[in-house]
């Protein structure tokens, strides 16, 4: 890789991924520690995986959503340089737009993958959403990646995704991750709380009045969230959005790592 080239892109997310300590120091023998990234990559458009991949060798996640995402090997490319090695990759692209896909990259091998799509009167169609379980240090973890439109709170992609996916999972861990086009606070997000899902935003020291998940802001704050469900007793001991120097997306991604106590199965 040509670092001298990206220096100025990665060399500030390096330093804010590592700077939530060291997770094999820090971590205890009744818990269990899940690195996430969600991440809406504009079609590859600006960055290749490699330089994608770049931002979070050293963070080194164990799943990773991405979204508006090439179709083909692109996912697995990234997990080339990141020795990630398992990927499920989705066949909805959002809005019926050209490589707008959901995938997911994942450290450990996934089973019972599936893609929901979702269709509404209010918002683009189609948006989706794709599903995979995976086990992490033995313990089961079912993550879910979305692409979905901004709405309401009973008129749109999250509610329906909610109603009609989110609640029939009885899962001991949850983790939903993706573009949201919505804000923690707005009545789209509403739903996913009163689901019981629960954003890492509010674990951290976050302002979500003056941060934002995209390039431009215009009207936008943290739009792309990592959700974790609350019946799970989790809590989110790190996280945030990367603000680069040379954007690779006209969204920034954002990160956290989830605390899950480690009960009996």
């Amino acid at each position: 890789m040509q670092y001298k080239k990206l220096f100025p892109a990665i060399v500030a997310a390096l330093l804010l991924l590592v700077s939530g300590g060291n997770a094999d120091a820090d971590k205890k023998p009744d818990e269990l520690r899940v690195r996430v990234v969600a991440y809406n990559v504009e079609k590859g458009s600006r960055a290749s995986p490699e330089e994608i991949a770049g931002l979070f060798t050293k963070f080194k996640p164990d799943l990773v959503g991405f979204n508006e995402v090439p179709g083909g090997d692109w996912t697995a490319q990234v997990g080339v340089f990141l020795g990630m090695e398992y990927v499920y990759l989705g066949n909805i692209s959002s809005a019926h737009h050209e490589d707008k896909y959901k995938s997911i990259l994942s450290r450990t091998p996934l089973s019972n993958q599936q893609e929901f799509e979702l269709n509404v009167q209010r918002g683009w169609n189609p948006a989706s959403v794709v599903r995979a379980e995976t086990h992490i240090q033995g313990m089961p973890v079912t993550f879910y990646n979305l692409h979905i439109a901004r709405s309401g709170k009973t008129d749109g992609h999250a509610w329906q995704f909610v109603d009609r996916v989110l609640s029939k999972d009885n899962s001991q861990r949850i983790l939903v991750a993706g573009d949201f086009n919505n804000e923690v606070g707005h009545p789209a997000m509403e739903s996913f709380e009163e689901a019981g899902m629960r954003p890492v935003w509010r674990d951290l020291d976050i302002d979500l009045r003056r941060e934002t998940s995209v390039v431009k802001r215009s009207r936008y704050g943290i739009i792309d969230h990592i959700l974790y469900n609350k019946a799970s007793g989790a809590r989110a001991s790190l996280g945030g959005v990367l603000t680069l120097a040379k954007p690779l997306s006209d969204h920034k991604p954002v990160y956290a790592e989830i605390v899950f106590p480690a009960q009996q199965e």
